[in-house]
């Protein structure tokens, strides 16, 4: 079993007052808790620990099972939360849901906490399945499988100190100390994807599949750094809500791809990145013919050495104005004192027409076009002004498709991307050493 500072250590905690553990009762995070009590109890300053137990309520042993997290954490005097995932649960993707909900619970739990940080016992063998299921697929830069840190919702990280520890060995770290854990009955399910592949898989494909692991995580921070300083060197945004690329750059058949790819995702406000083949095949004939085009709810248009991009018109969102929200994917909107009558919806075609802009080197009908797009503040039917130029109101640009889950792998593009629309950088690693590379 390696030594709790091998696994630690690298994690950057000073300045932090506490952390959280997630620990659900199975062996693998009853092994993170334990190590990671031990690491801490070694450190002359440190922070408190919370062990926090997501009860999802899809088994009748749940309750029961985190009862008992509890009272582990407590002989060790450990703090305990659980907390329950409240509400009707979704009829299908139901393993998507449980995520996202133990995504918005823990992330809760570390802001409640005082703390941007949240450990999750993910190891070598969850690796090596998340390979196998997304190679299976087809899921390229997927491969990479999962990140050591994500950044959720922009200020809370999940670290997975375990991701080169074996299954085999924490399990054996318990039953040294004579503690059990709960096995989840669905990890031998084979109705589920990941329990069919886990029990298919040998050493020696395990092996090879980390392999593949490393390569791909090599391969997708090259690209992410290579988008990084073509977004830094040949992106611009003349207004915002318009992004426009270097044609010089966009012509480049691997990283200009993917960096129109990501702009595409940034202008449109997307949770993902638009589909390769299809970017592709836009870009070419926008290049080629200079024709105008859509995709990903954005228009295209070539104008001299620029590739423009914008958010089209269609299926804007209104919302009420409340202290923060997010609109369209591509904004987190926030207020002190939100009017109860006020509402967030596009500035419109009618109002935009009315701007006096700047005189600039970008055709006008594009900067009133992004413009018609953007947010603004309504109330009834009266436009009271653009969002962002409105007093009382915090606009912050995202970095769509990483608005929610920014892996490590992608640091470096999110930061060129909220660079370029002038957002705030994201917050930097929260490794010293090796696991750092890529702040």
């Amino acid at each position: 079993m390696p030594e709790p500072g091998a696994l630690f250590s690298d994690i950057r905690l000073a300045g932090r007052r506490s952390l959280i553990a997630a620990v659900s009762g199975g062996g693998d995070s009853l092994a993170l808790l334990l190590l990671l009590h031990d690491y801490l109890k070694c450190l002359p300053e440190r922070p408190s620990l919370v062990a926090v137990t997501v009860d999802h309520g899809l088994r009748s042993e749940s309750a029961a099972e985190a009862r008992a997290v509890g009272e582990l954490a407590a002989a060790r005097g450990i703090a305990h939360r659980t907390l329950r995932w409240e509400g009707a649960k979704p009829a299908s993707g139901i393993s998507v849901a449980a995520r996202e909900a133990r995504f918005s619970l823990l992330a809760h739990a570390a802001r409640q906490a005082g703390t941007d940080m949240v450990l999750t016992a993910h190891t070598a063998d969850d690796q090596a399945e998340t390979v196998a299921m997304r190679s299976s697929r087809g899921q390229g830069r997927g491969t990479a499988g999962i990140a050591p840190a994500t950044l959720y919702d922009g200020d809370v990280w999940f670290l997975r100190p375990l991701l080169q520890a074996r299954r085999a060995t924490l399990r054996a770290f318990l039953r040294e100390r004579d503690i059990g854990w709960f096995e989840d009955p669905s990890n031998r399910d084979a109705r589920f994807e990941r329990a069919r592949v886990r029990l298919s898989l040998d050493e020696a494909r395990t092996q090879l599949l980390l392999g593949e692991a490393r390569d791909a995580q090599r391969r997708r921070e090259e690209e992410g750094r290579s988008a990084a300083h073509l977004i830094r060197n040949y992106a611009q945004q003349p207004v915002p809500g318009l992004l426009r690329f270097s044609l010089q750059a966009a012509s480049d058949p691997e990283a200009g791809l993917y960096t129109f790819r990501i702009l595409l995702a940034a202008a449109g406000g997307a949770s993902h990145l638009p589909d390769e083949e299809r970017s592709a095949e836009i870009l070419r004939h926008v290049l080629a013919d200079g024709r105008r085009a859509s995709l990903s709810r954005v228009i295209m248009t070539r104008k001299g050495d620029w590739l423009y991009l914008h958010r089209e018109l269609r299926n804007l969102p209104e919302k009420p104005l409340v202290r923060e929200l997010v609109w369209d994917g591509r904004y987190r909107i926030s207020t002190e004192s939100p009017e109860p009558d006020t509402r967030i919806a596009p500035f419109g075609t009618v109002n935009a027409a009315a701007l006096d802009l700047p005189a600039a080197d970008t055709p006008t009908h594009l900067l009133l076009s992004a413009q018609a797009a953007e947010p603004s503040a309504w109330v009834g039917d009266q436009c009271v002004g653009l969002a962002q130029q409105m007093k009382g109101i915090a606009l912050r640009p995202l970095a769509a498709p990483w608005a929610k889950l920014l892996p490590s792998f992608d640091l470096a593009p999110a930061a060129a991307l909220l660079g370029l629309m002038h957002g705030e950088p994201p917050p930097a690693l929260p490794f010293d050493g090796h696991k750092g590379h890529n702040e």
